[in-house]
């Protein structure tokens, strides 16, 4: 019996003994399926579903005519979601965290002591598909075999390190044993959910099969009418490779070095993981399991893991944005028509296709046209190539997508967005004309990053249903799309382009009609401040690596070469224009932009810029036209405190003006819209962290700073002195953490 005191149960827990379900077969063959209730989409292993195991184990272990067992979900795609992450993060006791962490270990290594390969009496398959991440992969590897279902939903694999820990219930040792160090390794550094042909090359299962013979393969396999040999490591690669010291101590020293350049030091899962899956096919398995217990429990409690286990919840309570009570409601938009076939419309009308929506793009340059088709073949053919599209649904994706230079063909389009030039009156003029075109109800949308929604829809007939829906570029990777709700939007407009962007694949926040929305408004005084920098002297590398050392994912001077001089100059005149003083935006882009040198796209911008050997852009120096006049001699922490304290404050005054309904919200829009330091859990916890009476007087000391040129964005928020006032924070009672 495994100890479960204290571990939070769900709200809606169901009666003990409910969550599985053990059919009894005859010949020897028993189903132990997990089925509970209270999860009707998806099943996670709670505190209910961890208890319920454990007294189906001891009626498995007391049924001695068992000696095959098939574990599945309720059907051949729906199994399980992994380890409760709400219930992570509600348990702050580290003696909870412990009992959590050895419950899980205990209930898989029984299973794997009943199976053949643990010396038991039964034979034991999983049969699974669906999601299959964390605890469900785990509880997988601890069965004989594995057999997957061979489905566009499936995807197996150990992604924890991602929310700041990594696999505790056995994942740490049984995948390196399964598949050998180096994958291993690859698979939980990287937090990778495999596809199926990728999970059956590795060896992480044993056999693929339809989703609907799931069950069937199964049942042959674990009744051994069917002779499944375990794939995986074998043979000398496991002798000179897994258990030989030496080799061990050489890859561990690359993947610390991989690491290393890829977070800084600044996630200390993946560096804490490392050595144990090196050790694993040297050290026992009881020891290695209480090895895993040990590295994690630290881990568990740390900031670090709160922040992005939070930035999990937050993520996937804005995919329930548009649905009643959580559950999915009618989606009407089948077919969508997407005006202007250039980088960013070409971009939103071949996700929309490949996602299964009929698209019409029109523009009225045939070349551009081709292009995007061009573009949405390649993308199409890579996905295909990679196997990650069959066939017959790569086929498919692309004749979903149709272009037409002509105002035809769009009365059964329920949804137009327009991605053309970025002036007023043209988005007026399409978007008049797409509301005549398409159906009565038809949401029209703007893919606008700096116009107001309420001035695109005046004079449009049916204002009610134009809403903003800003994807960020490029389209195809960046998580966010900020719904931009103007003065007369309804309520329908903003839920079914919501349920949209879900279906799309990306996490939506709704944001109020403001000049730059959210993302944009925070980047810009950021950017800017960096920008400064580089014109009284300092050198834009020495800007980029500090933020970079903070975390960022890149730094604000290759963002600004990246995004385009000519852009980012627009968007800081927009800002400016709509703001005023705390916005002003430095000139020191316009000789480069009047030059022509427009960052990567023309291989001259802050950087200059040459064609790597794989083909990508890489930097080759400063830009001569910036001058060099030796720097201003910044530190580190003032380099940051202008440029992240800058966006800080503007978040703060964006709250304070109910720019999002809150700070989880912001703090989620800012994170996947500028991939703010997500260890760090977004400005606001950031913030909080550091200490709102010390982000105060920071403030304070920049406004009267003489190499700050614009004090005023450096003012202390209105909303920061009244909660100094009060004594609260953004996020409640705040954790600590290291600032800098």
């Amino acid at each position: 019996m495994i100890d479960l005191t204290g571990i939070p149960l769900p709200d809606d827990a169901p009666e003990p003994g409910t969550t599985w379900r053990l059919e009894l077969l005859g010949e020897g063959l028993a189903h132990l399926v997990l089925d509970p209730l209270h999860r009707p989409k998806l099943a996670v292993f709670d505190a209910a579903v961890l208890r319920d195991l454990d007294e189906v184990l001891d009626e498995i272990e007391r049924a001695g005519d068992i000696r095959a067992l098939v574990i599945t979900g309720r059907s051949p795609t729906s199994f399980a979601a992994g380890a409760d992450v709400e219930t992570i993060a509600r348990i702050e006791d580290p003696a909870i965290a412990e009992r959590f962490v050895r419950g899980g270990q205990r209930l898989f290594q029984r299973l794997h002591r009943l199976g053949r390969e643990g010396g038991g009496r039964i034979r034991t398959v999983a049969a699974v598909g669906g999601p299959v991440p964390g605890g469900a992969c785990e509880i997988s590897l601890a069965c004989d075999r594995i057999v997957l279902a061979d489905d566009e939903t499936t995807k197996i694999g150990l992604p924890e390190v991602l929310l700041g820990i990594y696999p505790a219930w056995g994942g740490s040792q049984r995948l390196p044993r399964r598949i050998g160090v180096p994958a291993a390794l690859a698979s939980i550094l990287g937090g990778t959910l495999h596809r199926p042909r990728k999970a059956l090359r590795l060896g992480l299962v044993d056999r693929l099969t339809k989703p609907a013979y799931l069950l069937r393969v199964a049942d042959d396999v674990a009744t051994g009418r069917v002779k499944l040999a375990r794939r995986g490591r074998k043979g000398w690669e496991r002798i000179l490779i897994d258990q030989n010291p030496i080799a061990g101590a050489l890859i561990a020293r690359t993947a610390r070095k991989g690491v290393m350049a890829k977070t800084h030091g600044h996630y200390p899962a993946p560096l804490a993981v490392l050595p144990l899956v090196v050790a694993a096919p040297r050290t026992e398995l009881d020891v290695g399991l209480e090895d895993e217990v040990r590295g994690v429990l630290p881990l568990s409690s740390s900031p670090i893991a709160h922040n992005l286990v939070r930035i999990f919840l937050d993520s996937e309570a804005a995919k329930k944005l548009g649905r009643e009570d959580g559950e999915d409601t009618t989606d009407d938009i089948s077919r969508a028509a997407v005006i202007g076939a250039g980088v960013m419309g070409g971009g939103i009308a071949s996700l929309m296709a490949q996602k299964g929506l009929e698209v019409r793009l029109r523009d009225l340059d045939r070349s551009q046209l081709d292009h995007a088709v061009e573009t949405h073949r390649a993308s199409v053919e890579r996905k295909r190539k990679r196997r990650r599209l069959t066939r017959s649904r790569a086929d498919a994706a692309i004749d979903r997508l149709e272009v037409t230079t002509e105002a035809i063909g769009f009365g059964r389009c329920t949804l137009a967005i327009e991605a053309v030039a970025e002036r007023l009156e043209v988005k007026r003029v399409v978007l008049a004309e797409m509301a005549g075109l398409l159906p009565e109800g038809a949401i029209l949308a703007t893919n606008t990053s700096s116009l107001s929604v309420g001035e695109i829809a005046e004079g449009i007939p049916g204002p009610e249903r134009v809403v903003g829906m800003h994807f960020f570029n490029p389209v195809a990777r960046m998580p966010l799309v900020e719904i931009v709700r103007g003065p007369a939007t309804s309520d329908d407009a903003v839920a079914r382009v919501a349920r949209l962007a879900v279906r799309l694949g990306k996490t939506p926040i709704i944001v109020r009609d403001v000049a730059g929305f959210l993302v944009n408004r925070l980047l810009g005084p950021y950017l800017d401040e960096a920008l400064r920098m580089v014109d009284a002297g300092a050198d834009p590398r020495e800007i980029d690596v500090v933020l970079e050392d903070f975390g960022m994912p890149m730094g604000p001077c290759e963002l600004i070469d990246e995004v385009g001089l000519d852009i980012a100059s627009h968007a800081g005149a927009s800002l400016s224009k709509a703001y005023g003083e705390r916005m002003a935006a430095t000139q020191v882009l316009e000789p480069l932009v009047e030059a022509g040198e427009l960052g990567k796209k023309t291989g001259r911008g802050l950087y200059l810029w040459e064609k790597g050997k794989d083909g990508k852009p890489r930097r080759a120096g400063r830009n001569p036209r910036l001058g060099d006049r030796g720097g201003p001699g910044l530190s580190s922490s003032e380099i940051v405190d202008r440029c992240v304290l800058a966006l800080v404050a503007e978040a703060m005054r964006a709250l304070e003006e109910e720019v999002v309904a809150g700070p989880r919200e912001l703090d989620l829009g800012v994170i996947f819209g500028t991939g703010f330091a997500p260890f760090r859990g977004g400005p606001l916890r950031y913030a909080d962290a550091r200490g709102l009476r010390e982000i105060a007087a920071r403030l304070e000391a920049l406004a009267s700073n003489t190499n700050v040129q614009v004090p005023a964005r450096f003012g202390v928020p209105g909303l920061l002195r009244e909660m100094l006032e009060k004594g609260s924070t953004f996020h409640g009672n705040s954790v600590e953490h290291p600032a800098s």
